[in-house]
């Protein structure tokens, strides 16, 4: 079967994005006896991974259609990822965000200079919102997740990672549509065939983890802290690489979460959202394979609101 992603791509954007993102920390530590590498996208310009894929996408288009715009939809991350990219290339993005987005995620996407259209996500369709401005522009649409070059560049955090740390073990990182996990999941398994590769999930919005036991894609509809990861169904381009490359889907509770976000914050001086958490509360609480020594945990975001820290 012919995936969207080869390594190649991931390598090829690593290239291309590298005058645009910051190249983050990964910082090594003992849990539990086992030896531990988080990779830092929480330190990533915009405050999350998502400036690799958003990256690569826009940085590859031609000049006629930078004129024309950039169009997405995303509840904070993304968001601000396309505004970073599009303001460096001078293309007026359009973002399609839930009135509900954490409101750090919000005022910092407007900072970049991006234009807001806010929708209700329980009431209205956000791709039909996006459609509509599309098809007024002619901008081209920078999808969250499912797009060839968005998955090639959210690989590029675990390529930096194996780098850095040397061989691993086990490499980990959050699910929601599937862009980084099916990403970190093609050049991780590239660079070591042997490396095993799992997904972590809220239990709360286990999209991922019904699909992978179905077969096919599974949707629900997601009720989690973690509101980066409440896509209701994974990717129809992310999905089968995640079925091919990645051994399971570990969950964790909506407790846990919060537990490993304070963890993180206390022990290691770490802002992490809840969704960027999900990653090391699978480790933190035991979900993965006891034989498992070395494990690259990848902590995909930080943008929180002050008020939600204090409830960690």
């Amino acid at each position: 079967m012919e995936f969207a992603i080869q390594p190649a791509d991931v390598r090829e954007a690593a290239a291309r994005i590298a005058p645009l993102i910051r190249r983050t920390p990964v910082l090594f530590d003992v849990v539990d006896e086992r030896r531990v590498f988080f990779k830092c996208e929480n330190l990533q310009r915009g405050g999350a991974f998502k400036l690799r894929g958003a990256s690569n996408l826009i940085l590859s288009l031609a000049p006629e259609q930078l004129r024309r715009g950039i169009v997405t939809y995303s509840s904070g991350n993304h968001a601000q990822a396309v505004a970073i990219a599009a303001a460096h290339v001078g293309a007026q993005a359009t973002i399609v965000m839930p009135e509900d987005a954490p409101r750090i995620k919000i005022e910092s996407t407007r900072k970049y200079g991006a234009r807001i259209v806010t929708y209700n996500r329980f009431t209205q369709n956000r791709e039909e919102i996006a459609a509509g401005i599309l098809n007024e522009t002619g901008g081209t649409l920078a999808p969250p997740f499912d797009h060839p070059m968005i998955m090639a560049g959210q690989g590029t955090a675990a390529l930096e990672l194996l780098t850095d740390s040397g061989p691993l073990d086990a490499l980990i990182a959050p699910v929601g549509g599937g862009g980084l996990l099916a990403g970190c999941a093609t050049i991780a398994k590239a660079i070591d065939p042997a490396i095993r590769v799992f997904g972590a999930e809220p239990a709360n919005a286990k999209d991922t983890f019904l699909s992978l036991a179905a077969g096919r894609r599974v949707r629900v509809e997601p009720d989690t802290i973690a509101d980066g990861l409440r896509s209701p169904t994974p990717g129809q381009l992310t999905f089968p690489v995640i079925q091919r490359l990645v051994e399971a889907i570990l969950l964790v509770s909506e407790e846990e979460i919060r537990a490993a976000a304070r963890r993180l914050l206390l022990e290691w001086k770490l802002v992490v959202e809840p969704s960027g958490a999900v990653s090391a509360a699978a480790v933190f609480f035991g979900r993965l394979p006891a034989e498992i020594g070395s494990v690259g945990v990848v902590l995909s975001g930080g943008n929180v609101d002050f008020e939600e820290i204090m409830k960690y």
